[in-house]
């Protein structure tokens, strides 16, 4: 295990050095270009393009050469197709039935108590996350904390120096009482480092205002510490009264110079960071309608700081009446969606079928593009996601807009359509009705 942790420094260490080299270029590249960029990152105006790449043509072409070839699979057939009678039956019913319009997009605002007593109604159970470095578990953010500071600690005995300097920066949460320390134990080592024949440097009363104020209250100090080779003794102060000291020995580590190392992890060390999965779902359009109300995780607000939102609403309720600029508007939009730290994105077939991930309000247009693409039966087709606005989803042109940038936040429905230059040829295929992967048609939830 203590190896994970090993290769996890020695990535960052990698990284590092990579970035470091400079943004990439081509060897035909001339050098005059590397020196008009600019070292600030600005997004480069993207080219708008109508039509598709070469490259994209050509995936296109093996992509729809795979979809004239008819599916034997009868097992997959059968159940595909009762999903599809299924889908068809709820689309003709809620046609038949609809007396006003069902919203296209899920409830931006629940009051709370609603949530709570309704959990059927979630669009989502709540929010989770993985964690390659430790496990291929898929849990809230809570049960990681927890399952990441065990990890950690199970590691100390076998590596205790770089463990340490993990559980710094995983395990505390004020970002700026973890800097602090990190550059209080860099300058207790740096000292040692530079003077290693100075005794002063070499203890550390524990009652020291800086030791016990920015280094003892930080998890995960003390071990790192230790690694570096001091012991806790009692000694008689200046005064003569006995006290906790931290005494350093170099008979504790390797060499005086090994302490480089560990300055230098504590300095790049970052915290064990955790992927938000994207709880995949597939629903039907009686399932999709019901499930529309939002877990409190997907709120950057406290429940009471929800209740007080509630009241505002009603007074905003009252502002809406008012003459309002459009600048006004605007604002109060990107206030409400600020109140969310995720989004539910569906994205509805032209079967009825949606699928629905879940997404960082500040991810970018592509990953939807990407979720959506590696979902799909045949991933190599070119496709357009239409917003309930009518406006077309396309990776050149949207591709780097975050969620809130396209105003998709807290939820919405995007409307699946394949791209103009290969629509025909689907529909003169034999499969033009199969949109995604058998694996995950198979995630249809039960009714």
């Amino acid at each position: 295990m203590a190896e994970k942790i090993k290769k996890f420094f020695q990535k960052k260490k990698a990284d590092a050095k990579f970035k470091l080299a400079g943004p990439g270029h081509k060897l035909t590249e001339s050098t005059i270009s590397n020196q008009s960029s600019t070292s600030s990152r600005k997004e480069v105006p993207v080219v708008k393009r109508s039509g598709l790449s070469e490259e994209s043509k050509v995936a296109a072409e093996a992509a729809l050469a795979r979809l004239q070839q008819k599916r034997d699979n009868p097992a997959f057939n059968t159940s595909l197709a009762a999903i599809k009678a299924q889908v068809k039956k709820e689309l003709e019913n809620e046609k038949a039935g609809e007396t006003e319009k069902v919203p296209s997009n899920i409830e931006r605002v629940k009051p709370v108590e609603t949530e709570v007593d309704v959990p059927k109604n979630y669009a989502a159970s709540g929010v989770y996350f993985k964690c390659p470095l430790i496990s291929n578990d898929i849990l809230p953010r809570d049960e990681w904390k927890k399952n990441i500071k065990t990890f950690l600690y199970e590691q100390l005995e076998e590596e205790r120096g770089l463990t340490a300097c993990l559980i710094i920066h995983s395990c505390n949460n004020n970002k700026e009482k973890i800097d602090t320390c990190v550059e209080t134990l860099c300058k207790y080592l740096e000292n040692i480092v530079t003077y290693p024949e100075e005794e002063k440097y070499q203890k550390i009363r524990m009652s020291n205002r800086a030791f016990s104020e920015r280094v003892q209250p930080i998890e995960g100090a003390m071990e790192l510490l230790l690694a570096a080779g001091f012991t806790q003794q009692t000694l008689p102060n200046p005064e003569g009264v006995e006290e906790e000291y931290l005494v350093f020995n170099k008979e504790n580590v390797p060499s005086v110079e090994s302490l480089t190392t560990l300055i230098e992890a504590l300095r790049t060390a970052e915290p064990i960071q955790l992927e938000l999965d994207r709880n995949l779902q597939v629903l039907l359009p009686s399932q999709a309608a019901n499930k529309m109300a939002l877990p409190a995780s997907f709120y950057a607000l406290t429940p009471e700081e929800l209740k007080r939102e509630q009241q505002l609403r009603t007074e905003a309720i009252e502002k809406s009446q008012m003459l309002r600029t459009k600048a006004m508007r605007e604002k109060d939009e990107m206030r409400e969606m600020r109140k969310y730290k995720f989004a539910i994105i569906r994205i509805r077939f032209p079967d009825g079928i949606l699928l629905q991930g879940t997404f960082s309000v500040y991810e970018r247009y592509n990953e939807i593009h990407e979720f959506v693409q590696e979902n799909l039966e045949h991933s190599g087709l070119p496709f357009i996601l239409n917003t309930p606005t009518g406006h077309k989803l396309i990776p050149e042109e949207d591709g780097n807009k975050t969620l809130i940038d396209l105003r998709l936040v807290p939820a919405t429905v995007l409307t699946f359509a394949w791209h103009p230059s290969i629509a025909e040829e689907i529909n003169n295929s034999p499969n033009k009705d199969v949109y995604l992967k058998p694996e995950v048609m198979v995630l249809v939830q039960e009714i």
